[in-house]
């Protein structure tokens, strides 16, 4: 693929953001579990924590860690059972448990203004549909890794961040820029209006390799649900469809999987002295 060049037209105000969100699914949704995920929200400065919560008798580094830092921020900090910590039953909490603030979502044109002042845009990730919370975490988990910090997500037809994402995420969320949109397929367009190029990652061998690709500078990769993948007006708004080649028969990935190995190709080829396709 020869790397092209996009016009970059005036940043429209997308009419699809969803401000500030709560979630109202369930009384678990606001709370997060485990060491380092709690670990990670009580470090962000802008993310609000509720309180924490510690079973009684558990000890431990890495615990009074916790306890230091939400005694310092000055968070509501329980000693309590471990029947009482608010957790889905059979989850591994480590001891400790908080409830968070409501998450907060940029609206579209906040997002996209993120990039200001950066001579090349940082890349965006687009979820269209991941259902599976603990497949939602692990993406984001890696996306985070991978230098992808802008995630778009829909209103619709996805896990919403609870405690589960939170938790699979190893605590990547709090370090993460979000926005909900209620039209994947417009909100591509926009930022096809924005001078970036859309990627969609498909299961097909008649798309290109994922290993051909020259990833323009300003890149938007999408990934599509676990069974269906990405829905089909959306790949209709794709400039391109990539597929990561497979040995034999074999040609299916967990989302999650899919989306790092993609991900990580895209870093790979920013590396300094990478040869490109």
């Amino acid at each position: 693929m020869v790397r092209k060049q996009r016009k970059t037209a005036h940043r429209p105000t997308s009419g699809t953001d969803d401000g500030h969100s709560v979630s109202t699914a369930g009384a678990t949704e606001d709370l997060i579990w485990g060491i380092n995920p709690v670990l990670e929200v009580l470090r962000s400065p802008d993310q609000g924590v509720h309180e924490v919560l510690v079973v009684q008798g558990k000890a431990g580094p890495r615990l009074q860690e916790i306890i230091d830092s939400a005694r310092q921020r000055g968070i509501p900090l329980r000693f309590v059972p471990a029947e009482r910590l608010g957790t889905p039953k059979n989850c591994r909490h480590q001891g400790v448990s908080a409830r968070l603030a409501a998450t907060t979502y940029l609206s579209l044109e906040a997002l996209l203004a993120t990039e200001t002042g950066t001579t090349c845009p940082p890349p965006l990730l687009v979820l269209d549909c991941i259902q599976d919370p603990h497949n939602l975490g692990s993406i984001l988990r890696s996306a985070l890794a991978a230098g992808f910090s802008r995630i778009i997500l829909p209103k619709e037809r996805s896990a919403i961040i609870s405690g589960t994402v939170a938790q699979s995420s190893a605590g990547a969320i709090s370090h993460l820029q979000l926005c909900r949109v209620g039209n994947i397929a417009e909100t591509l367009q926009q930022l096809k209006e924005q001078g970036y190029w859309v990627f969609g990652a498909v299961v097909d061998p008649g798309a290109h390799s994922l290993y051909t690709i020259d990833f323009p500078d300003a890149t938007c990769l999408v990934i599509g649900g676990e069974s269906k993948g990405i829905r089909p007006l959306v790949q209709k708004r794709c400039d391109q469809l990539i597929t990561i080649p497979m040995a034999g028969s074999f040609n299916s990935l967990n989302a999650a999987v899919a989306a790092a190995i993609i991900m990580f190709e895209f870093v790979r080829r920013r590396l300094p002295g990478t040869a490109q396709p």
